[in-house]
């Protein structure tokens, strides 16, 4: 349980949410309250660095959005990231500093650290991707099992209730997800670690480890 832990995933530094993420030891655990967060976060931004384009929405004046995305609430937008052509920000989002929303890419209910890049065709729901992690073309997170019931994590022979029906996936810094993976409901990717292409990815994948087609696991040299 230890190599799973916001602690060992992610560094806080990274990110405006590291006084809300530091009271829970998981990171699904602080999905409910994401919402909340953000708008609590948002009321104290300086009106010199942020606009303000409608309720609960945020953008760092520094940020390009380009016209045809949407923002909804409650969102904040940080320091030189791109929102670009066809972005659909569906709200309960905290983009980092420095990141990349890309053409026809939805995000709802995430936290993304600073230099996050999901720059083409990604669903990111429910998920919290750390600092420098970047998913590939066409790769999503399935946040909801068929049967909608609570996502289990799975972790080698130990499986945790996690009490929650909607969880992406939890991916720590560094992590690389190739072009068009779907990381199942409760996937938990480890810092560093790497997801070859049209991979379908459930459980725990350890830091510095590659995923490779089949579902083998290997450690990094």
């Amino acid at each position: 349980m230890e190599n799973i832990t916001i602690a060992e995933l992610y560094d806080l530094s990274h990110t405006a949410a590291k006084e809300y993420l530091s009271k829970f030891t998981y990171p699904w655990e602080a999905l409910k309250g994401i919402s909340n967060f953000i708008i609590e976060l948002g009321k104290t931004l300086s009106s010199d660095e942020y606009d303000n384009p409608s309720e609960n929405v945020w953008v760092h004046k520094t940020a390009k959005v380009f016209p045809t995305a949407y923002l909804g609430a409650p969102c904040i937008i940080g320091a030189g990231t791109e929102v670009r052509h066809g972005a659909f920000i569906r709200g309960s989002a905290l983009v980092g500093e420095n990141c990349v929303v890309g053409n026809s890419v939805e995000l709802k209910n995430v936290i993304l650290f600073d230099n996050v890049q999901t720059p083409h065709y990604n669903y990111v729901g429910d998920s919290i991707l750390g600092y420098k992690s970047h998913m590939g073309a066409g790769s999503i997170t399935s946040n909801v099992k068929s049967d909608k019931t609570n996502v289990v994590i799975k972790s080698g022979d130990e499986n945790i209730e996690t009490g929650i029906k909607k969880i992406g996936a939890m991916l720590g810094d560094h992590v690389e997800v190739g072009c068009n993976s779907v990381l199942n409901p409760g996937t938990v990717v480890g810092s560093n670690s790497n997801i070859y292409p049209t991979s379908c990815v459930r459980g725990v994948i350890p830091s510095d480890c590659i995923y490779k087609t089949g579902g083998v696991i290997v450690h990094k040299n």
